[in-house]
């Protein structure tokens, strides 16, 4: 009787192990991009801003993130902001949602991006991290990167 249980017991985890390899296997990383930057308040010593990130689900069921964590480095190393956020979102199927993130800044942290626009009127951009998801096939923490040029005028555009 024990081998029995035993031998089931081995089976059953052999199978929730296949699965979710099979299921790391056609999953597909969300894709992220810088969609939008917006000012909330200036003050002597810096401000805040709202990074807006748009995450596309490629795959053809919806995720539920549960955790981000994210680096927005701005020109060539410009180090403009990094955190994690625990709030939980959901991205349907083949379909994207935006995530605001909620950024504090120092002039001096900037001031290199900053010239950067005036004197050109953009930024080059780099955002990568991580996300962890929740789908039909398993609970996955997987890194993304996105770069692009910020322009001042038109907003952002995609590399």
């Amino acid at each position: 009787m024990r081998r029995l249980v035993f031998g089931a017991a081995t089976a059953a985890i052999a199978i929730v192990a296949g699965c979710s390899a099979l299921g790391k296997q056609a999953f597909q990383q969300p894709i992220v991009h810088l969609q939008d930057v917006r000012v909330n308040g200036v003050g002597v010593t810096g401000g805040t801003l709202d990074v807006r990130l748009s995450v596309y689900n490629p795959n053809g069921y919806r995720m539920d993130a549960t955790r981000m964590t994210y680096n927005v480095i701005v020109g060539d190393s410009v180090k403009m902001a990094t955190g994690t956020v625990d709030s939980r979102f959901s991205v349907n199927q083949n379909d994207s949602t935006v995530v605001t993130v909620p950024v504090i800044f120092s002039y001096s942290g900037i001031g290199a991006a900053g010239r950067q626009i005036l004197n050109t009127g953009g930024v080059n951009y780099r955002v990568n991290g991580d996300v962890t998801v929740g789908t039909v096939v398993g609970n996955f923490t997987v890194p993304y990167s996105a770069t692009g040029r910020f322009n001042a005028l038109s907003g952002n555009s995609r590399q």
